[in-house]
């Protein structure tokens, strides 16, 4: 996003913030956002009139009103109509706000519930097995099977094995991608989870796995590093040979002795 509807997005993350306050409503707000995300993604009209800068505030306040008014929270309703209210550079930001929104009330639900870590690892082993299943890939990313057998299928294999709030988020990645994969919704899910308490996502890949006493020396080390605490996402790939590598956003640390010897090679070949 970028000029107003960046500076949108941050409002509209603090009226969050306070409607999230009551932890109980949190899991129906986020419910409730999702719903309005997709409405406006179907609705290309209404999008362009709640984001029409020429439209006078009241008119769009109350064009959300009297769509919303009644079918959905008075908390989930102000909020809309807090975005109906804001300026906005494209009418897409509208739903995309909309959709961040969600995540980060079924985080706050999941931070009340005391499983906001267990949603952030959900998310990441859910998307690894994603990525090594193709068939399982291929059916949640069918378009022509419907959101109600994508949801059983979901049901049958995860009720009982995640969080409920995991299953949530899961469920709509696979339901309503919103045009991306489902390995990248459910990427930038875990990434606004990971948000919510304003943490960085490392990802680390090494031959073994860590043992806990060197996941807190790994966590701890680079929490000190980027001023912010860091949620760790492992993934054991031989490739690594030793040492590891951590990517955190678009820096890349590598220090593994596959790297290593990968780069000797070049230099004798060359």
């Amino acid at each position: 996003m970028q000029g107003a509807s960046r500076a949108s997005l941050a409002e509209a993350h603090e009226r969050l913030v306070a409607a999230v306050a009551d932890a109980s409503a949190a899991a129906t707000i986020g419910d409730e956002l999702f719903a309005v995300a997709a409405l406006l993604d179907g609705e290309p009209g209404l999008r362009r009139a709640l984001a029409d800068p020429t439209t006078p505030v009241n008119a769009r306040a109350g064009l959300v009103r009297g769509l919303l008014g009644g079918r959905i929270s008075r908390a989930t309703l102000d909020l809309a109509v807090a975005l109906a209210s804001l300026r906005w550079s494209a009418p897409r930001d509208l739903p995309d706000t909309a959709e961040q929104l969600a995540v980060l009330a079924t985080s706050a639900a999941a931070e009340a519930e005391g499983h906001l870590d267990d949603l952030e690892d959900e998310l990441f082993r859910f998307g690894r097995i994603v990525s090594g299943e193709p068939e399982l890939r291929s059916a949640l990313s069918n378009p022509l099977l419907t959101a109600q057998r994508k949801r059983a299928l979901l049901e049958a294999l995860l009720a009982g094995k995640v969080t409920p709030t995991a299953l949530r988020l899961i469920t709509q990645a696979a339901v309503h991608p919103r045009g991306r994969s489902l390995d990248a919704s459910l990427e930038e899910f875990a990434r606004l989870a990971a948000s919510w308490r304003q943490r960085l996502i490392a990802l680390v890949r090494v031959a073994t796995g860590l043992t806990g006493d060197q996941r807190e020396r790994l966590t701890a080390a680079l929490s000190a590093t980027y001023g912010r605490d860091v949620h760790l996402n492992v993934v054991i790939d031989p490739a690594i040979v030793g040492g590891m590598s951590v990517q955190i956003g678009d820096e890349f640390i590598d220090g593994s002795v596959g790297s290593r010897l990968a780069q000797l090679r070049r230099r004798l070949a060359a």
